[in-house]
């Protein structure tokens, strides 16, 4: 495999890169689909990729969602998966709380109903959920009524996000021994037409200011996320690629990893944002670009089907 990084991935070098990989990680919003519209030839891929005998699972920092709502969703495009093909961070900061953490007790949750199941299917229980209306005055604040049992702080994405919710986590975490788990980091959510919402990112750092307090993060670019699919599938990381479009998240999994990596141009980043951190000569920036890239991941097609 060619040595060099940011590689226009196009004619042999497409079976030389699926040939030499037995396993492929992709990213979804921006990758496979936008919004609820596949991108053009992305279920055809991924079919092909598992006829051909690769193994193919589906690796996301949103938290808004269950494994088997992605699941239904990825049928309902035409993708052949299943949900134990898919990683998001609901699913992934549960297994951390009950594989790492071996938590025994309950969990403040800044988070969705999602992460709320992901979290009970292996028997953790979660208050916070919903809205939290302010009431009282500031002293009634910082002694505002907690659950005994809660030994961790979790955030996700929380649309009820709100300055009672930021005051419970901290109440909470003024216990030096109660634990802070995030799900991510990614400070933006892109939408269609150059618009942009906070993401969970946003969240999780008001927490991590107001307790004082560094979270441990389980999505991407953790090593976690991976760990979390290796662990239960034996992913070798040498043969394992990862497809993105968001260089600060994807492709810096899996530089972390060892993972072979490739970014789509159909979402966040851009070749020319990939160029910038080649040339930066930054340790740091360097783990950011890709070992390739494509324009869609439509253009391997043509090789997985010759």
């Amino acid at each position: 495999m060619a040595v060099s990084k940011c590689n226009r991935l196009n004619g042999a070098l497409i079976k030389e890169l699926l040939d030499s990989v037995e396993s492929v990680l992709f990213d979804c919003d921006g990758v496979i689909w936008r919004g609820d519209q596949a991108i053009a030839g992305a279920p055809e891929v991924i079919n092909s990729l598992k006829k051909n005998g690769k193994r193919v699972f589906f690796v996301t920092n949103n938290s808004t969602k269950t494994r088997k709502m992605y699941a239904d969703k990825l049928a309902k495009m035409g993708f052949n998966a299943t949900e134990d093909e898919v990683f998001g961070t609901a699913y992934c900061s549960a297994m951390y709380l009950k594989s790492v953490s071996k938590l025994k007790g309950k969990v403040y949750l800044i988070g969705s109903n999602a992460m709320k199941e992901e979290l009970l299917n292996v028997g953790i229980e979660e208050v916070g959920t919903g809205p939290d209306p302010i009431t009282g005055v500031q002293i009634d604040w910082a002694n505002v009524p907690l659950d005994p049992e809660v030994k961790a702080v979790v955030v996700g994405f929380d649309e009820h996000f709100s300055y009672m919710k930021l005051n419970r986590a901290l109440q909470y975490l003024s216990n030096p021994e109660c634990l802070l788990i995030g799900t991510n980091t990614d400070t933006q959510l892109p939408l269609e037409g150059g618009k942009a919402v906070p993401g969970t990112g946003c969240l999780l750092k008001a927490v991590e200011t107001a307790a004082q307090r560094k979270a441990q993060v389980v999505g991407k670019p953790n090593h976690f996320m991976f760990d979390c699919v290796a662990n239960q599938y034996g992913l070798d990381p040498a043969e394992t690629l990862m497809v993105g479009d968001r260089l600060d998240t994807d492709i810096l999994l899996g530089s972390n990893c060892g993972l072979k990596t490739l970014l789509t141009l159909t979402g966040v980043s851009t070749l020319a944002d990939a160029k910038d951190h080649q040339l930066s000569g930054c340790p740091d920036r360097l783990g950011m670009v890709p070992d390739y890239f494509v324009e869609t991941i439509a253009e391997l097609l043509p090789a997985l089907q010759g």
